[in-house]
């Protein structure tokens, strides 16, 4: 087999909050983004805001649906626990050539590019990840209900659980917590809407705390204190040292940095791309790795 002087590729970046598509097609990046994709969220969800993805693209590039789902594809998505989940997706979906791995992979590919590193990465999920010599290692990332320390809905919750707390005069005065109290109707309010919410409805708190924590409201400020004690204790079991970059990623991550230690705040650096560039290259790592496999 010839290699293409053209090859094309798609790849996909999803999350609780929306899922960005991309295509390679004639030396040229096409991107478009529609809704949520958490697998295990919302599994039937997924899968139409992908097929989405694929219309969108096929207008935007001027290829067919039955075109584009013929090229290798690498999807990185939340929600992707093991290899079941992989192939059930993969057989709900009309591409024909797909790699399907969890987001982190994706994520810490766009942050580091081939560089070694850590990405402690905190949107509306978290995952901390570092990569030596090509090699990645992963940890956390498991889901709202047994993991995504840190992330903007572990934030949120916790803003409404130290609100119950205030009102059991276990803590010092808080505008945090009189705001959520305000806003929900009390505790029992509280209780009540919590029961309710999704992990993106917890995420939508997270910029009050971030917002009243720089404003000097001791309650904010060791929430956010506590997320990011989580981050440095996972990084240095990870193996973190002095002189290994770290960049803090998604919405909430980069909020983190006054709260780690300042031999970790020396060694922060900005993403060198963002997770969709990340799938992209592993996208294109994959339909390299099948035209050498035809070769």
């Amino acid at each position: 087999m010839v290699k293409s002087s053209k090859p094309m590729f798609l790849a996909a970046d999803g999350g609780g909050t929306r899922c960005r598509v991309a295509a390679f097609v004639d030396g040229k990046t096409h991107r478009v983004e529609v809704g949520a994709a958490n697998v295990s969220t919302d599994f039937d969800a997924a899968c139409i805001e992908l097929r989405r993805g694929l219309e969108a693209l096929a207008v935007q590039t001027g290829r067919s649906p039955e075109e584009l789902a013929r090229a290798p594809t690498y999807l990185g998505l939340a929600g992707i626990t093991g290899d079941a989940i992989a192939r059930k997706l993969a057989a709900a979906l009309p591409i024909q050539h797909v790699r399907i791995e969890d987001d982190r992979a994706a994520a810490l590919r766009g942050a580091l590019g081939a560089r070694d590193g850590f990405v402690a990465h905190c949107g509306t999920g978290s995952f901390v990840a570092v990569q030596r010599g090509g090699a990645m290692k992963l940890a956390g990332g498991w889901g709202p209900v047994l993991g995504d320390q840190a992330s903007a809905q572990w934030v949120g919750k916790r803003a409404l659980s130290k609100a119950l707390e205030y009102t059991d005069d276990m803590t010092g005065p808080s505008e945090l917590a009189q705001d959520l109290l305000s806003r929900f109707g009390g505790a029992e309010g509280v209780v009540r809407a919590a029961a309710d919410m999704t992990p993106s409805d917890f995420g939508a708190l997270a910029p009050l705390v971030t917002k009243l924590s720089d404003h000097g409201d001791k309650l904010a400020r060791s929430i956010l204190q506590h997320g990011a004690d989580y981050l440095i204790d996972v990084m240095k079991k990870m193996g973190w040292n002095v002189g290994l970059p770290i960049c803090l990623t998604g919405g909430i991550g980069p909020l983190y940095a006054p709260h780690l230690p300042s031999d970790m705040q020396s060694g922060l650096v900005q993403p060198a791309g963002d997770p969709l560039s990340g799938a992209l290259a592993l996208a294109q790592a994959y339909q390299e790795e099948i035209e050498h496999e035809h070769s």
